[in-house]
């Protein structure tokens, strides 16, 4: 019952840390209530990836007499396509079993809750009650979909993101409110399948967070497949009181639209699972939903740390796992340097993809700062013109005074691929002469980094 570390959650945050602090020779516990591997694994990122590898299988097949290849008519197998998806995150869920049990960590399965004296109380399905302690106890209860006060989710109708994994049968049409990566995502998907979409942004532009340009190319490749945007819009009611959901959205200029359609997607967001957990009665500080924490993940109470979706940061899983490491290693007297928040690489696995790191141009100029910006088509790229897929553009932006690399943008196919060589690049400072003395191979996606970081010095070849 007594442990150096128990951490509490499964996630990519949850699990990493208790795999890390086993490693380093401490004797761990995780306590998960629901299934190992957390919401990203189960019902987030790798789910919903295995969707979009069915519809991107599906868009090639329709589109296969361009290749030269002659097939019969497709017809997507729902039942299969959501199967299939499950599947996978069972797989996937099992891996992280064999992990934790490789690792020697201890599975408590149920809900845990600080109790005073570095005590967790787990509360099991059967309501039996087991304390246990431990000399650190890490929070790692990750975030589930936001819901708007005005439009509550009802699992049926008006649904979250783990309800749209998992629909019985593919929806003849669907309002998605956000388009976020979690937003537009399922606005792809469903659209792919077959479902007439409308997707709804409060903010200008789709992907919000992303350079203006891209998200600009996203919603032209969106329109072409004929998915409705409306962005600089909100979603103010839904009325559920006939067979369809009808929409009622107001524009900018406050003009009503209403729509009906058979499912409407909250994917506005995420909001903390901090309730019931026991922060306030150990006075661990809290501030917006969100556990105040230092760069090591250290709350004001001593012992009690917190990563992942319930701290300030960008709620991605890739995110979590580096503040597990950090915190552990920290925990274990190692030096580790803190997350620096403003090289975190963002993906959307859309078609086209997007993945970006660093300064957008709009943030530039906003600070006032001198730079360079180089931009290259896919259009002019060999391999993407060989691929069939010229959708999408590398853009890179340097400091005109230093020449560090401070922004890459990237849309296109396979994108989150390449967007990995970025982060390390910029991690080190590395100039824009940097990676035009660096021999690129050809034909590859990846030479487009190259041939952008030449267009912002004057020095492209192939434009």
């Amino acid at each position: 019952m007594n442990f150096d570390l128990i951490v509490i959650g499964s996630g990519p945050g949850g699990y990493v840390a208790a795999i890390r602090a086993s490693q380093l020779q401490m004797k761990v516990a995780i306590v998960e209530r629901a299934e190992l591997g957390g919401i990203c694994l189960n019902w987030g990122c790798i789910p919903t990836k295995a969707l979009l590898k069915s519809a991107q299988v599906y868009n090639y097949i329709k589109t296969a007499t361009q290749y030269g290849i002659q097939v019969g008519e497709a017809t997507p197998q729902w039942d299969q396509v959501i199967s299939r998806s499950r599947g996978v995150s069972d797989m996937m869920s099992k891996g992280i079993q064999f992990l934790l049990k490789k690792n020697n960590i201890t599975v408590i399965e149920g809900f845990g809750k600080l109790k005073k004296e570095k005590t967790v109380e787990v509360t099991a399905a059967d309501g039996t009650v087991t304390d246990y302690q431990a000399n650190h106890i890490i929070i790692a209860t990750g975030a589930r979909s936001r819901e708007l006060p005005h439009i509550p989710q009802d699992g049926k109708r008006v649904i979250g993101y783990r309800e749209a994994l998992t629909l019985p049968t593919r929806p003849e049409s669907m309002v998605v409110m956000g388009s976020g990566a979690i937003g537009s995502e399922f606005a792809f998907f469903y659209a792919s399948m077959g479902t007439k979409v409308t997707i709804v942004e409060f903010l200008p532009k789709l992907v919000p967070i992303e350079d203006d340009e891209i998200s600009a190319q996203l919603g032209r490749a969106f329109r072409k497949m004929g998915i409705k945007v409306m962005t600089g819009a909100a979603v103010e009611e839904v009325d559920l009181s006939q067979d369809q959901c009808l929409v009622k959205i107001k524009d900018s200029k406050d003009k009503i639209t209403e729509i009906s359609c058979d499912i409407v997607l909250s994917a506005v967001g995420v909001t903390t699972n901090i309730e019931g957990i026991g922060l306030e009665e150990y006075g661990v500080e809290v501030e917006r939903t969100k556990i105040i924490v230092d760069p090591y993940y250290r709350t004001n109470c001593e012992g009690i740390y917190a990563i992942g979706d319930v701290v300030h940061g960008p709620a991605l899983a890739h995110v979590a796992s580096a503040e597990a490491h950090v915190c552990v290693e920290k925990i274990a007297g190692l030096n580790p340097e803190p997350i620096n928040y403003g090289l975190i690489p963002g993906c959307t696995y859309t078609t086209p993809e997007i993945a970006s790191v660093g300064l957008t141009e709009q943030a530039c100029v906003q600070e006032g700062r001198e730079i360079l910006v180089g931009k290259f088509p896919f259009t002019a790229s060999g391999k993407a013109t060989a691929a069939g897929s010229r959708d999408g553009m590398v853009k890179v932006i340097f400091d005109k005074n230093s020449n560090e690399w401070i922004g890459c943008h990237l849309i296109g196919d396979n994108v989150t691929e390449m967007i990995s060589g970025a982060v390390l690049a910029m991690s080190k400072k590395v100039t824009g002469q940097d990676i035009l003395e660096a021999v690129h191979p050809h034909p590859t996606l990846s030479e487009a980094i190259m041939e952008a970081t030449a267009a912002a010095y004057d020095k492209v070849i192939h434009l």
